[in-house]
């Protein structure tokens, strides 16, 4: 059995030796990953319309690119993986280029968690429609996996177009992409 651990945002908040010596603690005593949550913005409970989502404006969110590459420099064989990150909120082609870094430098440590999210504040405040992001989702998953192996893609969908071009560098071995959600079937 493998155990990971979820990484505290709340709790430790922002300082940089705190998150070092989570990192390394939670190597130290075996855990195989350490999972974060990805949330760009948190909503004011008194905003119109109201606000009862699980989270708000005062829970604190690392963004998870920048933190795992962060924890990254500070361990050896940990992993790391979103959970989820919002994946129809983001550029795809950045994402890619994102994922790829941080794979590398990590020694393919990280997994890519991904999901559609349920928050249509971040959606509406990031300039992204909230409709139609299962299928806007499906359409990113098949365009990163082609700008991490081929040398020149050429993509045409509904959602994205990416002429004549590529990501480099690109990882070494696929970045594994997990699927996560929590809305019945």
């Amino acid at each position: 059995m493998k155990l990971g651990v979820v990484f505290p945002h709340n709790e430790i908040g922002t300082d940089p030796l705190a998150i070092r010596d989570y990192a390394q603690g939670a190597e130290a005593l075996g855990a195989e990953h350490i999972l974060t949550y990805d949330h760009v913005l948190g909503a004011d409970p008194d905003r119109p319309g109201g606000w009862r989502g699980p989270y708000d404006k005062d829970v604190a969110f690392h963004e998870p690119f920048t933190l795992f590459s962060f924890m990254a420099a500070a361990t050896r064989q940990i992993g790391f993986c979103s959970c989820v990150m919002i994946l129809p909120q983001r550029q795809t082609a950045l994402i890619a280029k994102q994922a790829a870094q941080l794979a590398i430098l990590s020694g393919n440590r990280f997994r890519l968690g991904i999901g559609t999210g349920w928050n249509e504040v971040e959606y509406e405040a990031l300039d992204v429609p909230f409709a139609r992001r299962g299928a806007r989702q499906a359409e990113q998953v098949e365009l990163l996996r082609r700008l991490w192996t081929e040398d020149v893609g050429d993509f045409r969908g509904e959602f994205h177009t990416v002429p004549k071009a590529s990501i480099l560098p690109r990882p070494t071995e696929s970045v594994p992409i997990w699927f996560g959600g929590g809305a019945p079937a």
